[in-house]
């Protein structure tokens, strides 16, 4: 959400500073899209992590995440570059990810589970009867 609400205002200041020379300032805005990026490849893990039983974890999650990445993240450059041919704005091209932004946070709130309750352990064989069989 902090993303989509600062994409417009953070390209903007990226033109203006651009244009008056001044790359201290580009280079703190592009700092501050990077603090984005951060703050959700984070937790990423450890929350998808936590989505998915053990069994099933590693196809849950690299099948749509590889796929999600490709579609989305790969045709950003195609859908951005044509709505700003389309519109002759260049800031246009934010639509798609700002979209994509605003998507996903719906997503994650209306419809992923919390999992802070759910206990893993048994997952792992973590169990005293596990235990006495490795030993």
């Amino acid at each position: 959400m902090l993303a989509a609400a600062l994409y417009v205002p953070i390209y903007m200041g990226i033109a203006s500073a651009t244009a008056a020379h001044n790359y201290v300032v580009v280079t703190a805005l592009i700092l501050a899209q990077l603090i984005f990026v951060a703050l959700v490849y984070g937790p990423n893990a450890a929350f998808l992590v936590e989505l998915f039983p053990a069994r099933l974890r590693y196809t849950s999650l690299s099948l749509p995440y590889h796929i999600g990445t490709g579609i989305f993240g790969g045709f950003v450059p195609l859908i951005s570059l044509s709505l700003v041919s389309y519109t002759g704005n260049i800031y246009a091209g934010l639509i798609y990810p700002i979209a994509i932004a605003l998507m996903t946070a719906a997503v994650n709130v209306l419809c992923l589970p919390k999992t802070v309750a759910v206990d893993r352990s048994s997952e792992f064989g973590n169990t005293p009867a596990a235990s006495r069989q490795i030993a």
